[in-house]
């Protein structure tokens, strides 16, 4: 959705984002103040920016390819000034023929052992050890090396601060809204896992990257005036070569041996593999129509590949969309009932077991996404004035935090909400 024939630079490909459901809280808050609310989503990731921002806001996104932030002719014509401004300082080509190093000696680290191990990805030339070059920005991968570093992080904070400034955000009686995405530790813990060294020292250095975002805005806002919540969207895995090293017994399977065994188990059972028609993770396709040709039941053939998949070593569990509604109830069958979406789910969830990988082969070296503990456990932070000091430890979630700000500001909860008001927020 292009711009402007003169920000061809900063253009975003393809339609405009128009997948959001129903409103957001950002919408149900722009919607309350009658249209007078700020409300914006910023993130090295188009997916969270979008997202964030609803229906009614604006979303910015670092682009890979230029270093740009850029947004979607669904949110505007043009940049306002202050957005080619910023992106015509070309402030990520500034860290050309520069590396990550490391914020402290090296020995200060929990992990400072865990920076050259052999099942650590390289970003084809990034290497797995410190220092680790960005290359020229001329190289097709220095923009997307910058995100996987802390640098990427401190970009999006400089952004936020142009934004806040430009914005004229918190200057007035009403509400604004910004939400900010960081996502260094998402990259980096893709490709170096979260026992890493890489990982330890994008943690510290974000930690410093907030802290100079709060610094910031209780100059231009005031923190008094400020509410702060802190949060993500999952957690990761260690790569399973780290958990064999502990003592666990974990390993990797790929989605083309997937589709193979599904293949495979369709043949012999049905005397056609031409049944199964792709393994999309963490969904297995059929062709319905193959199945109806041989006069089969098409729930009848996903049970049967489901039964056989669950006996391979790796998969903790193939659940057909059949067995959804009578499935045992545990932590694991309502992560994939909350996943199942009737126009477009696959015919069978399959999941690996603790700790195994489950993926494509070489894109990452760990992957998130299981319904495991590890995988769905997130904090959440909320701080603010009148917010006394507390620590609450008791199942929660990330839609929880919806209804919650709703209360706080006295609003209806957004249409569709799910989550519950946390009350101890309120009491403090």
């Amino acid at each position: 959705a292009q711009l402007d024939p003169a920000q061809k630079r900063s253009q975003t490909k393809g339609r405009s984002p128009r997948g959001i459901l129903a409103p957001t809280f950002s919408d149900t808050l722009k919607i309350a103040g009658s249209g007078d609310s700020k409300i914006f989503g910023i993130s090295s990731k188009d997916r969270s920016a979008v997202a964030m921002a609803g229906k009614t806001g604006t979303a910015y996104w670092y682009s890979t390819d230029t270093g740009d932030y850029q947004s979607s002719a669904y949110y505007m014509d043009k940049y306002p000034k202050w957005v080619s401004a910023w992106n015509d300082q070309r402030k990520a080509e500034t860290l050309s023929g520069k590396q990550w190093t490391l914020l402290m000696e090296q020995s200060r680290y929990r992990f400072a052992e865990n920076d050259d191990r052999a099942y650590e990805l390289d970003l084809k030339g990034y290497g797995r050890t410190f220092p680790h070059p960005f290359g020229d920005a001329g190289h097709p991968l220095f923009f997307t090396r910058v995100a996987v570093s802390p640098e990427g992080d401190r970009l999006l904070s400089d952004f936020g601060q142009a934004l806040i400034k430009a914005e004229d955000i918190g200057q007035d009686h009403v509400t604004d809204y910004l939400s900010i995405s960081f996502s260094g530790v998402d990259s980096v813990n893709h490709f170096f896992g979260p026992s890493s060294l890489e990982n330890e020292d994008t943690v510290l250095q974000l930690d410093r990257t907030l802290a100079d975002l709060f610094r910031f805005i209780d100059e231009e806002v005031g923190l008094d005036k400020t509410l702060i919540v802190l949060s993500s969207d999952h957690g990761m895995a260690e790569m399973p070569e780290h958990a064999n090293e502990l003592g666990y017994e974990a390993g990797r399977i790929y989605s083309d041996e997937i589709l193979s065994l599904a293949r495979e188990l369709s043949d012999d059972i049905f005397g056609s593999g031409a049944l199964v028609k792709d393994f999309f993770r963490p969904y297995i396709y059929l062709d319905g129509n193959a199945i109806g040709e041989r006069g089969l039941d098409k729930s009848a053939v996903a049970t049967a590949i489901a039964l056989g998949l669950e006996q391979v070593r790796g998969i903790g569990g193939a659940v057909p969309n059949n067995s959804l509604k009578e499935a045992v109830r545990n932590p694991q069958s309502e992560a994939i009932r909350h996943n199942h979406h009737e126009q477009r789910s696959g015919d069978i969830y399959v999941f690996q077991q603790p700790y195994w990988y489950l993926f494509d082969r070489g894109s990452v070296g760990v992957m998130h996404g299981s319904p495991w503990a590890y995988d769905t456990h997130v904090n959440i932070i909320f701080s603010g004035p009148g917010i006394k000091p507390a620590k609450v430890d008791r199942l929660v979630h990330p839609i929880d935090v919806a209804p919650t700000l709703s209360a706080l500001l006295g609003l209806s909860r957004p249409a569709a909400a799910q989550g519950e008001v946390l009350v101890e927020v309120l009491r403090n």
